[in-house]
């Protein structure tokens, strides 16, 4: 803990000089022309300094027809649309809820069950963007420790992010870099999946804590790409799948969606609407 804690207060200093308004809480994205980093940023605003056996499978196929049939009751009963034509999602507790540019979160939404996993953050203060929904929580704090034992240090860097605070996060993207730019790796309000206390960005202090699409090469990146699945998580943004999620890679997202789900869809190399059939939330 020393050592994360002297890496941030270097960090800190460094950062200060190009912080954005007063107070800082959430890491930023990158808007070089690969739109490929988002820094971690200080504790209070973000900076914006712009990538087996038969029975087992009886039984995947089986988990997956019920979460697909779960997910097709909700589409259903989806039928509330805002004056921007985005779907609300009818039940947004699900842990497998597909929120993204077309799938908005209801007006008002904080989860119920928020809570601070036992894993280490890059930083001390008991800030809400350490909160994740309880179950995702205590998954989480599994795979930390599972990559431990490997030998692999993770950091936690955000998680839960409230309407408020991802508006005004976007609204200094747009800014910043524009709209159209803003919108290949930042979500509007509503339709972020921080939001669902889901989500949950991981770093290390070989990065500096920063949030980069580097962090794949690293062995910690490595570690989480192959084993994340084994802990209900996925890794939600993939690399060239920009056109279906709308978003740039982002191999440090993390998205809890339980583990009789994740492993199919880290087996197929697919991405949450694949998987539930939406139609590519790029378009």
């Amino acid at each position: 803990m020393k050592k994360y804690m002297v890496m941030v207060a270097v960090l800190s200093l460094s950062l200060s000089a190009c912080s954005f308004g007063a107070t800082q809480e959430e890491p930023n994205a990158s808007a070089s022309s690969s739109t490929s980093k988002k820094e971690v940023e200080e504790k209070a605003e973000p900076t914006f300094n712009p990538d087996e056996a038969d029975s087992e499978n009886s039984d995947s196929n089986n988990q997956q027809k019920q979460s697909n049939e779960s997910q097709e009751q909700s589409k259903a009963n989806e039928k509330e649309k805002t004056e921007d034509g985005l779907t609300v999602v009818a039940d947004p507790q699900n842990v497998q809820v597909v929120v993204n540019k077309q799938r908005k979160l209801p007006d008002g939404y904080i989860p119920p069950d928020l809570t601070v996993p036992d894993v280490p953050f890059y930083f001390d203060e008991d800030l809400p963007k350490k909160q994740m929904r309880e179950e995702a929580a205590k998954q989480l704090e599994q795979l930390f420790a599972g990559a431990k034992k490997a030998g692999v240090e993770l950091v936690a860097a955000s998680g839960y992010r409230s309407y408020e605070r991802q508006k005004r996060i976007f609204q200094g993207y747009v800014e910043e870099h524009g709209e159209k730019k803003a919108n290949t790796f930042s979500a509007k309000p509503g339709t972020s999946e921080h939001q669902t206390g889901l989500a949950m960005d991981v770093t290390s202090a070989k990065m500096s804590f920063q949030l980069d699409q580097s962090f794949r090469q690293t062995e910690e990146g490595e570690w989480l790409a192959n084993h994340a699945h084994e802990y209900g998580f996925i890794i939600r943004y993939p690399k060239g799948k920009d056109a279906i999620t709308g978003y740039t890679y982002e191999p440090w997202h993390l998205r809890y969606v339980g583990k009789d789900i994740s492993t199919d869809i880290h087996n197929q190399s697919l991405t949450l609407e694949e998987f539930f059939g939406f139609q590519p939330a790029g378009q």
